[in-house]
Parts: structure tokens; sequence; C-alpha cells
């Protein structure tokens, strides 16, 4: 080719190329906001979840690199693409992406589950009769329209109860008492065991005060956020600049960033995580404390969603006053409540940062406390419990 041709060839392509440039602003001015927005979502959750740290790019790295070997499961982009992302989404726990709880909403096949599990915590292990509260919240669970099964985690060093002073159940619902270590262990109302097989685990201290109507709407509540924390105790934590250090308190305010597990919703892949995934430096400052696995797990969800908690109804006081003249209970202990203060700030320290977030939303029932027939009203009985 002359060389005349060859200047006159990229005289051609300059002139394209530059053609494209005066058009890339009304190609970018033609995108819909909508659009642009949902780009930026996406670039946000991708450079949070693996690139924001060097620590995350170094996981990410290896991640990457893991799936890349023989005979080692893959992951859907889908799975890589939203949040929480793959570093905090296993493979072990299952290879059906919609049995995790970040998009169980969205799949007909996990919402089909309308059913959950009652794993019932039992350290004071309190003579079992007709009038204890455990005899009673069992009986009100077993009430419940979706409850399936109820696991008793007996982590008392008292003596289980005879299965003949257990109160008498629903064919569809079965007991089981669990006792599987010889020393207690607090973690133990966590542990992923085999007889969980539903998503949805409500997870009940033993002196707990719940009527069936509040556990049907707390699990109603669930269903449409399952991957939160659903349920009635809430708690808040703060900066304390006098201290500089974090503060915990169980003050009823206008916001709260705690929903305890002594009764409350969750899915029971945070089971899996809290086992398998926390580092353990956490679970042995539990272990050591024998407090604060309520408020490891509400660092763990919140982690992982980036969300707060829900609190349902206006209930304040969840658990039976113990009579003046018994044992003190261990949640009335004011050195309890300083081990709480002290895990929170060991949590923020191990996890880098203050994962809690705070909120002010509460979920009541439609037509809660409305002045019209109860004959209209789903769930009645919560009009009868005090705040």
């Amino acid at each position: 080719m002359p060389f005349s041709e060859v200047i006159d060839w990229n005289k051609a392509l300059i002139l394209a190329d530059e053609r494209l440039l005066l058009q890339v602003p009304e190609i970018v001015r033609s995108i819909p906001a909508t659009k642009v927005f949902a780009l930026r979502q996406q670039t946000q959750v991708l450079w949070d979840r693996y690139f924001s740290s060097v620590e995350k790019i170094v996981f990410t790295t290896l991640e990457i690199i893991r799936e890349r070997l023989p005979l080692q499961r893959k992951r859907d982009g889908i799975i890589w693409n939203n949040s929480p992302g793959a570093l905090l989404t296993f493979p072990e726990f299952s290879d059906f992406w919609p049995h995790y709880p970040f998009h169980i909403a969205a799949s007909a096949d996990a919402a089909a589950d309308d059913n959950f599990t009652a794993v019932v915590y039992c350290q004071l292990g309190t003579p079992l009769t007709p009038s204890s509260t455990l005899f009673r919240l069992i009986k009100n669970v077993a009430k419940s329209k979706h409850v399936s099964k109820i696991l008793v985690a007996w982590n008392s060093d008292k003596p289980v109860p005879a299965h003949s002073r257990w109160p008498p159940l629903p064919g569809h619902v079965s007991l089981h008492v669990l006792q599987e270590s010889s020393e207690p262990l607090i973690g133990q109302r966590f542990f992923p065991h085999p007889l969980l097989k539903s998503a949805a685990i409500l997870s009940l201290d033993e002196d707990a005060l719940l009527n069936s109507d509040e556990i049907d709407f707390a699990f109603h509540v669930w269903r449409s956020f399952p991957d939160r924390i659903v349920g009635y105790p809430a708690r808040s934590h703060y900066w304390d600049d006098a201290k500089g250090s974090w503060g915990y308190t169980s003050k009823w305010t206008n916001d709260y960033s705690i929903v305890l597990t002594g009764a409350a919703f969750y899915h029971r892949y945070y089971n899996y995580l809290y086992t398998e995934w926390l580092s353990p430096l956490l679970l042995k400052t539990v272990q050591q404390s024998h407090n604060c696995e309520d408020i490891l797990i509400n660092f763990l969800v919140s982690h992982v969603t980036r969300r707060p908690p829900i609190k349902v109804t206006q209930r304040k006081q969840y658990k039976e006053q113990p009579p003046s003249n018994s044992l003190r209970s261990p949640w009335n202990d004011p050195d309890h409540f300083i081990q709480r203060q002290t895990c929170l700030n060991t949590f923020a320290a191990v996890f880098g940062y203050m994962p809690l977030l705070r909120s002010n939303m509460r979920l009541d029932p439609v037509l809660f406390k409305d002045p019209v027939s109860n004959l209209r009203k789903k769930y009645r009985q919560i009009e009868l419990v005090g705040s």
C-alpha cells in the first residue's frame, strides 16, 4: 500500500474516533437515572465486599484461586455480584442458592417453608411444673400455627426432667431435649444441630413470656425480612465519650441496635456462620464470660447484612420476674451487665469496627389498638399484652 494511502487511512480512523468521542456524552445522558443509580449501588457492593481493605483483597484473591482448583465448588456469578458476596456465602452450607437468607424471599420454593423450629435455651434449670414459666412457654409455642419442632437446649447442671413431666404437645409438634456436653456451653443454642431443618429458628430463653399470637406475628414479619433478627427484647449501644469506649444500655429509648435472642427469629444459616466462621477469640470470650452470645450473633448478622434488626410490637418486658425468695437470675446480676459492656468493646475490637446499626422502626399488627371489633383483628392476644 502506498504511503499516502496509509496516511489517508489513519486520518479516517482519527475522524471516526473523534465522532465516537463526541457521541459519548449523548450516550451517557441517554442512560436513565434509575439505571445509573443501580450501577452505582452495584459498584459500592463490589468495593465494600472485595476491595475496601487489603485484607478483603487478599481473601478475594485466595477465594478466586480456590474456586479454580480441581474438585472445588464454583459459585454462580449472582453470588459474587450480590450482597453479602462470596466471602460470606459458603457452599458447604448448601448448593441451593435460595437456602440462604439473602434471597429466600424471592424464591417460591423457600416461601413454601411455612414452619419454624423453636430452640429453648435452659440455663437456670428451674423445676418443671404446670405453673412454671418453661412449662407454659412450651405450651404457648406448641399452639402456634407454624411450629413443627421444639428443641430444648438443656445447659444446666441440674438433671433433665423426666419425659412425663413435659407438657403434652399436638401430634404435629415434636419435642427434643438436647444435653450433649458434660460442660455447659453457652453457645450451644447456636449450634447447627442436625435436627434443625427449617429455615426459621425461634430462639427463646426458658423464662420468656410470649403467647401464640406474638409468636405467629413475629414469624410473619420474619418471613418478609429473612436475613434479619426479628424479635421482642430491644437493646442499644452508644459511644461513651467520657470513657472512650462503647456502652450498652437496656433503657427504653427511641431507637435500638440489638434484638436479643431470648425471644427472636433468625435464619439457621447464621448458626453455621456463628460456629464455623467467627473468630475463635470471639467464641472464647463468650465461653469464658458465660455471657454475651446474644450480642455476638447481633454483631454477626449486622456485619453480614449491613442492616439493623427489627423489633415487633410494644412489649418491653419479655421475661417473668423471679419471686423475691428465689435465687437471683444471672440476667439481673449487675456483674452480668458489666460483662456485657466489656464484651461489646471486645467484639468491636476483633471485628475492627462497630457493625451494629441503629433503627427506630417497630412493626405492629394491622388494626393494633384500633377501636374496632376484635373479630376483625388477626392477632387479638397481643392487645392484652402490657408494655
